[in-house]
């Protein structure tokens, strides 16, 4: 039983706990559905959640909504839209090929059998037509919504009226009072993921190595996807400073998902910026590259997340859970992983990032300390087991209200 072998990281105690919330919903049909199997934070928590799901008997699948590049072009707008006031606009013509999409999927998805749908994010929000009597239906939105383009908000809120609840990152992140229950949930890692499990030094340096990288002068990292919310422009830019003063290396290692057609765009402009930098390494790897990133974010000095919106920003917790300090920008999730000055450092600039990493490569101590809180951290508020039981919870009591 996997859920074993969470007991030493979280204790006997947090896994019974579950073990007897399931037990009240032994043979409830839960559906997820997403826009893509690989990349992104959400495919990574459904591919740990699901199958935990079904080993505690609460019957568990997961589907992904399935659409062309003209319909991923729009929905990548959207997202931006609901991340940021724009003056963009949803066209008629979007709407109604939107709608044509979401038909089409809903003759390939059949929804009849569950009791619980739970729909990840705007792409799919409007498969909610479909539902049927006695179904319970969740919208999880994965992204920060505090400050939306209104006609963003307004695509979402046609749809939101259908739904039993809606699940939010941060109280911060819902925008308006809704008619209908809305919950908290941070997401979180798997400690027993290939990203996340310990690995030896010698696979770190192997790793290093075989990319470039010196393993012996020290590294800034950041890893994400290639995306301009996620500013690798910035992180850049304060490196560029930090150099001035420090012999180190600037290490992005990403990718791109199949449902964001600007990530390739974005990891070329990049690379083109780069291309004469002999200490800045620009990483594409693909999707399952777990083993990787994890030699990474070990290996690295100083881990920096530059976004400028973040819905949550899981790589942070992911190189805390390493006993990395993380200097983050002071905006979505990141604000609540990071604890300013104890594990990590939060910044409103180019120039605060900067400093705070010559603050950090200054000292082995701090690091050490920084990192050590860092992973307490993590240990208590970000792993999977506790995200499991939050679903739990939250499923057992829409279920009992119907």
């Amino acid at each position: 039983m996997k859920l074993e072998k969470y007991i030493p990281i979280v204790g006997e105690e947090i896994i019974n706990e579950i073990i007897i919330l399931a037990k009240r919903l032994k043979d409830i049909r839960v559906l997820h559905v997403n826009s893509t199997y690989k990349g992104g934070g959400v495919a990574e928590i459904l591919k740990s959640l699901v199958p935990l799901m079904n080993e505690l008997d609460v019957k568990t699948d997961w589907k992904v909504f399935e659409g062309d590049e003209r319909f991923f072009n729009f929905t990548k707008k959207l997202h931006n839209m609901l991340h940021l006031p724009s003056e963009e606009t949803i066209t008629s013509e979007e709407f109604v090929y939107y709608l044509k999409v979401v038909y089409e999927n809903l003759t390939k998805i059949d929804f009849s059998s569950y009791d619980v749908v739970i729909v990840h994010d705007p792409q799919p929000i409007g498969l909610v037509v479909n539902k049927e009597r006695g179904q319970r239906w969740i919208w999880r939105c994965h992204i920060d919504t505090s400050t939306p383009t209104p006609t963003a908000w307004d695509f979402v809120r046609k749809f939101l009226g259908s739904y039993d609840a809606a699940i939010f990152h941060l109280p911060e992140f819902v925008y308006e009072k809704m008619d209908l229950p809305v919950y908290i949930i941070q997401p979180s890692i798997d400690p027993l993921h290939p990203k996340n499990v310990e690995i030896p030094d010698e696979e770190v340096r192997e790793t290093l190595i075989k990319f470039g990288v010196d393993p012996e002068i020290p590294i800034i990292l950041q890893v994400s996807r290639f995306d301009r919310l996620k500013d690798p422009f910035g992180a850049l830019e304060a490196f560029k400073m930090v150099r001035k003063n420090f012999k180190c290396q600037m290490v992005f290692v990403g990718g791109y998902a199949p449902d964001d057609p600007e990530g390739e765009t974005v990891y070329k402009e990049l690379l083109n910026l780069t291309a004469e930098e002999k200490d800045v390494f620009v990483l594409n790897l693909p999707p399952d590259s777990h083993r990787e990133v994890n030699a990474f974010q070990r290996g690295a000095t100083v881990v920096i997340q530059k976004s400028i919106r973040e819905g949550f920003g899981l790589v942070v917790s992911e190189a805390m859970w390493k006993e990395k300090p993380v200097v983050g920008a002071n905006v979505g999730g990141i604000r609540r992983q990071i604890v300013h000055g104890i594990t990590g450092f939060l910044v409103e600039s180019v120039e605060g990032a900067a400093l705070r990493i010559k603050q950090l490569l200054s000292s082995d101590s701090l690091r050490k300390d920084m990192g050590y809180h860092a992973k307490e951290r993590v240990k208590h508020r970000y792993l999977i087991t506790r995200h499991l039981r939050d679903y739990l919870l939250i499923i057992h009591k829409i279920l009992s209200a119907s």
